[in-house]
C-alpha cells in the first residue's frame, strides 16, 4: 500500500493544530523584538570560523601520472584476424546490392 505524502496545507494545519493545544494547556507566547536571535549573543554563526583542519601538504604524483600515461601510450598487439569465413556484400556499378559472398 502507497503511503501519501504530506502536503504544505497538511503541515500547516498540523502546525495550527500543535499551536492550539499550547496556548490551550496555558502556555503563553512571549512577545520578542525583532531581530533578536535565539543564538548566544546575537551573533551570526557564519561569519566566525568553525573547527577547520589545517591545511594538509600534497603528495606530489607527477611520477605516478607519468607513468600511467606511458601505459597508455604503449600499443597493443593488434588483435589476430579472425579465420573464419565472412560475408561479403557485392554491388553493381550505382552502389545497388547484387548478392552476398562468403569470403575466405
Amino acid at each position: 500500500m502507497i503511503t501519501r505524502s504530506k502536503t504544505k496545507s497538511d503541515t500547516r494545519n498540523d502546525i495550527s493544530r500543535d499551536i492550539d493545544n499550547f496556548l490551550s494547556e496555558g502556555g503563553e507566547v512571549k512577545d520578542i523584538p525583532t531581530g533578536t536571535s535565539g543564538n548566544e549573543n546575537n551573533i551570526n554563526l557564519f561569519t566566525r570560523s568553525t573547527n577547520f583542519e589545517p591545511k594538509k601538504d600534497r603528495t606530489p604524483l607527477t611520477e605516478t601520472i607519468k607513468e600511467m600515461d606511458a601505459r597508455k601510450s604503449e600499443k597493443k598487439p593488434a588483435p589476430k584476424a579472425s579465420k573464419a569465413p565472412r560475408k561479403k556484400l557485392i554491388t553493381d556499378d550505382f552502389g545497388e546490392p547484387v548478392r552476398w559472398v562468403w569470403e575466405e
